[in-house]
C-alpha cells in the first residue's frame, strides 16, 4: 500500500492457507464482526475499505449494510484477485482498486467512513502518519477512521506472543503498534478523537479496535 509496506501475502509459500490462519490466529470473526458494529454503517454511506487484503472485512461490510457503497482498496494485485474471486462467490456486487494508502486514487472528502484491519504493522514510520493524512483527505467532515489493529499488550502473555508477529514483519514496523501509539499517529494525521476502544486477546498478542473522527459536521 506504501513504498514502505510490506504485504502480509508476499510469504507466497502461505497463500493457499492466509484465510483459514488469519481467522484462527487473530480471532478474525470475532474482532471484525465488533468493528462493524462499532462503525454502525448506514444506508446510502459510502465506505472504504483500506488495505482490504482477500477481502473478508469488505465482504462482511457489505452483508451488514447492503445500503451502503463499499470498495476495497490495497497495493497488491494478486491479494486483489483473491478479493474479487471471493466476492463474486459470496454473491458480493464490490469494487476493489489498485493503489497505495499514501496515494489512493480518490477526490477529497469522497467517504463517509474508512475500514482498516490489520495493516499499519507493515507500515514504517514515515508512512503510517503518511497513510493517516490520506485518509483525513479522503474522509468527508464529520466522517470517521473505525480500525483494528495489533494494539499494545494487555499483558506479559500478550507481549511474547506478538514477539512471532514482529519476527514475521519486522520490529521497526510494528513497534509503535505494541507501544500504543496509533492514536497519536491518528491525531497527527489529523483526525481528532482518536481513542482505543476495545481489546482482544489472540493467540498473536492484543488487537486493539480504534476510532477517529475527521473534524467538521457529521456527514
Amino acid at each position: 500500500m506504501t513504498e514502505r509496506y510490506i504485504p502480509a501475502l508476499s510469504y507466497r509459500w502461505l497463500t493457499p492457507l492466509y484465510d483459514p490462519v488469519v481467522a484462527w490466529a487473530t480471532r478474525e470473526r470475532t474482532f471484525k464482526s465488533a468493528l462493524l458494529q462499532q462503525a454502525n454503517l448506514q444506508p446510502g454511506g459510502r465506505v472504504l475499505d483500506l488495505a482490504c487484503g482477500t477481502g473478508t472485512l469488505t465482504i462482511a461490510a457489505q452483508q451488514a449494510q447492503p445500503g451502503a457503497e463499499i470498495r476495497g482498496l490495497d497495493g497488491d494485485a494478486a491479494i486483489l484477485a483473491r478479493a474479487r474471486a471471493k466476492a463474486r462467490s459470496a454473491g458480493a456486487g464490490l469494487h476493489f482498486d489498485e493503489a497505495m494508502s499514501d496515494r489512493m486514487p480518490y477526490a477529497d472528502a469522497s467517504f463517509d467512513v474508512v475500514l482498516s484491519s490489520l495493516f499499519f504493522h507493515h507500515l514504517g514510520r514515515d508512512a503510517k502518519p503518511a497513510t493517516l493524512r490520506e485518509v483525513h483527505r479522503v474522509l468527508k467532515p464529520g466522517g470517521w477512521l473505525h480500525a483494528a489493529h495489533w494494539g499494545k499488550a494487555a499483558n506479559p502473555l500478550m507481549r511474547a506472543a506478538f514477539i512471532l508477529v514482529q519476527l514475521l514483519d519486522g520490529f521497526e514496523t510494528t513497534d509503535d503498534n505494541v507501544a500504543g501509539r496509533l492514536p497519536a499517529f491518528m491525531v497527527d494525521g489529523g483526525i481528532v478523537e482518536a481513542a482505543e476502544t476495545r481489546r482482544f486477546a489472540t493467540p498473536l498478542g492484543t488487537i486493539a479496535l480504534y476510532r477517529a473522527r475527521k473534524p467538521g459536521q457529521e456527514p
